[in-house]
């Protein structure tokens, strides 16, 4: 079982455990030694905004939620890093929003990419694009990651993307879809390039898009769209980074520091 080299009164457990996970999956196949660096990064923005939902990723995922269920064709799309560490959330949130399920990396193979989708149908997913259907291409991208499904980002009016790259977002953009970001680092041009960009760690976010998904299910459009009209990103990203510039100076006032082991 991941994880079980790591007690559960170790300090760090929860933070351990997910690097378990990653590790797992890097001997599976599934996440590539770039995922673990980007991991590493991650996690440390993590550490700065105390390794809980904020309030400021709370108003976005809120957002997120008003705007998939507004959606007309949303999807998931997934790379290594997100599968090995939310797969089974990623596939509650699809069912619950009625999006389609895409495989789309950075690093890509045809193996790598059957394995994602093999993880996501073992955690319940009926389809999943992008695999054998990746005939599509983003424009603008040359690389690996602008291929996608004709069926799936290509024709989506909402993508939601996790843990990714700015290049792609950008693109996506430039093509007209409306893109949700899941980020930890609000300087990232990804969480700036994104109509709504929640800094928050996937594992907490996806849940809490769910969360808000159920509450506005039978909300009226005109209240979803309130929702949208009141949301600004950019303040958002100021707020988070407001809240990570007040906590170290209250840390460091008291004489705290930030422990990263």
């Amino acid at each position: 079982m991941v994880g079980w080299r790591v007690p559960r009164s170790h300090p760090r457990y929860h933070s351990l455990v997910l690097r378990e996970r990653l590790v797992e999956a890097w001997r599976r196949g599934i996440v590539v030694p770039e995922g673990l660096i980007a991991h590493g990064r991650g996690e440390c923005f993590d550490y700065l905004i105390g390794e809980e939902t904020q309030e400021f990723a709370r108003r976005a995922a809120r957002a997120a939620a008003a705007l998939l269920l507004l959606a007309e064709y949303p999807v998931i799309s997934v790379n290594g890093n997100t599968a090995a560490l939310a797969a089974r959330d990623v596939v509650l949130l699809a069912e619950a929003v009625g999006a389609r399920i895409e495989v789309n990396l950075f690093y890509r193979t045809e193996e790598r990419a059957r394995k994602i989708a093999e993880l996501l149908r073992e955690n319940g997913a009926k389809e999943v694009l992008g695999v054998d259907d990746a005939t599509g291409v983003i424009p603008g991208l040359e690389h690996a990651r602008g291929r996608v499904s004709p069926r799936g980002i290509l024709r989506a009016d909402v993508v939601l993307v996790a843990l990714e790259d700015g290049d792609r977002t950008e693109a996506l953009r430039r093509i007209g879809k409306k893109v949700i970001a899941i980020d930890l680092n609000p300087l990232s041009r990804t969480a700036r390039a994104a109509n709504i960009s929640i800094v928050d760690n996937v594992v907490r976010a996806l849940p809490e898009i769910r969360r808000h998904v159920e509450e506005l299910r039978d909300a009226p459009r005109e209240e979803l769209e309130e929702i949208l009209r009141g949301y600004s990103n950019e303040e958002v990203l100021g707020e988070a980074l407001r809240f990570i510039a007040k906590r170290l100076t209250e840390l460091a006032e008291k004489g705290i520091t930030i422990r990263f082991d």
